[in-house]
């Protein structure tokens, strides 16, 4: 495949200005969404074949997301589309001030494995709303549903217009050789880094979703039993394969023997001891980051869980005790089905915890002391996150997603995704009806008074 060959046609393509108009606009998120509507079997299956996700968790964390992402922004398009009207300053007397949205070009969206379908097709929802070209490059560790997306798009789309390059390394460095309009990129810190330094070459911006250890902090007050719930749940979905999924978790101390038991009875119940439920509990995605996984366990007090399975590269949840914060467990994001837990005695000491360590993608807070919550949320820096909950804040066209610091920059959904992928014009109608002498040479104590009144 000739990547140059492919951005140059569609720059060709975005030049001629049909991609521009809601009409356009809109019928290509019409024919995206019918498109996963047929292909929807195909994708639960490649889903399967990749990462084995049930057919319930395939439509609840990826296909349904995007088609209700796709719903939102299509009732909302042409709203978003029309110029936004701004006070004019009284210096500038007769005018009108609006802002324009446009869009940048020719888009590269470039996906992850852990949610190989949704985290492609969002991002492409709104490159394509705000009216760009667009070429996706999916992930080669979940092959099978790269393909099933290379699949759809060709078959509603010309190359022209979306365009789907498959490949490994060398197919990423090629396109990151070539000058794109905007870059979006959802994946690790060290690739994102890599993309942000080539982007650069070409000064062009870009949209970092990237990831981290997200702590998730259990204060004495919280519903013990239901955080418990919520923990399993948001932490071992996909097999803790999330960027979003609690990394850790801090206890206070004085509730972390009750809250655990309630944690091992969830985990249990959910499932079972011994990867009983394999045939609908997700794999690792390949045998590096099994291995890897592995070897962060080793060394380390499990209090349930720890049975791996090489042969279907899966691992049980399992949940870490006493663990120390210099532990190699305690060093990297996990990305998998292994749950470290730490202690606290005091908030102020799991709210340095955090502050100490890189800016998290998300942040978790069990409580019903609202002082505790306030504190928590306004002492301390992470891209988003739930109070009582997990992982949900992702889960919502009403507002944006995103990083801050090492966990990106840059967000996404609804909206926001609109505005990432489009160029805010700022203008100004200028009124010809009459012209102000005051701004032209030459100058004199008279204009600069009247000068110096306007612009107070």
């Amino acid at each position: 495949m000739d990547i140059e060959k492919i951005v140059k046609v569609q720059r060709k393509y975005y030049e001629t200005d049909v991609t521009k108009s809601w009409k356009y606009r809109i019928a290509a998120l019409n024919r995206l969404e019918q498109a996963i509507i047929k292909w929807e079997p195909k994708i639960e299956q490649a889903l399967k074949k990749d990462l084995n996700k049930s057919v319930f968790e395939s439509y609840m964390t990826e296909v349904g997301m995007s088609l209700s992402e796709l719903r939102y922004v299509k009732k909302h398009l042409k709203q978003w589309m029309l110029d936004k009207k701004v006070k004019t300053p009284l210096a500038q007397f007769p005018a009108r001030s609006y802002v324009k949205a446009e869009p940048f070009g020719v888009v590269l969206i470039m996906s992850p494995w852990n949610y190989p379908f949704m985290l492609c097709i969002e991002p492409l929802i709104g490159a394509l709303a705000a009216g760009n070209c667009c070429v996706v490059k999916p992930s080669n560790y979940s092959p099978t549903v790269s393909a099933v997306i290379k699949g759809m798009l060709e078959e509603i789309f010309p190359q022209k217009y979306v365009a789907v390059v498959e490949g490994g390394r060398a197919e990423n460095q090629s396109l990151l050789e070539q000058r794109f309009d905007y870059i979006f990129f959802t994946g690790g810190v060290q690739v994102g880094k890599m993309v942000m330094k080539k982007a650069a070459e070409h000064l062009t911006p870009v949209t970092l979703e990237l990831g981290g250890k997200s702590p998730c902090i259990v204060e004495k007050t919280a519903d013990l039993k239901l955080a418990a719930k919520r923990l399993v749940f948001g932490k071992f979905l996909n097999a803790g394969q999330t960027c979003v999924a609690p990394d850790y978790v801090l206890v206070q101390k004085e509730v972390k023997e009750k809250f655990l038991k309630y944690v091992l009875y969830w985990m249990k119940k959910m499932y079972g001891n011994h990867l009983e439920c394999r045939e609908i509990y997700p794999k690792i995605v390949n045998e590096k980051h099994f291995k890897r996984i592995c070897k962060l366990i080793e060394g380390e007090e499990i209090l349930a869980g720890g049975i791996m399975d090489e042969a279907s590269l899966q691992i049980a949840p399992t949940l870490l005790d006493h663990v120390k914060p210099e532990s190699p467990v305690m060093q990297e994001e996990i990305f998998g089905p292994v749950l470290p837990v730490l202690e606290f005695e005091q908030i102020e000491e799991a709210e340095q915890f955090v502050k100490e360590r890189a800016k998290p993608l998300a942040l978790y807070l069990f409580t019903r002391d609202k002082k505790v919550e306030q504190r928590i949320t306004e002492h301390l820096s992470y891209g988003g996150g739930c109070i009582n909950d997990t992982i949900i804040h992702l889960a919502t066209s009403y507002m944006g997603f995103g990083g801050v610091g090492s966990s990106g920059m840059g967000s996404y959904h609804g909206k926001d995704s609109f505005e990432t992928f489009s160029h805010k014009k700022s203008m100004v109608k200028k009124y010809n009806w009459l012209d102000n002498p005051v701004r032209y040479v030459p100058y004199g104590k008279q204009k600069e008074k009247i000068m110096r009144m306007f612009l107070k």
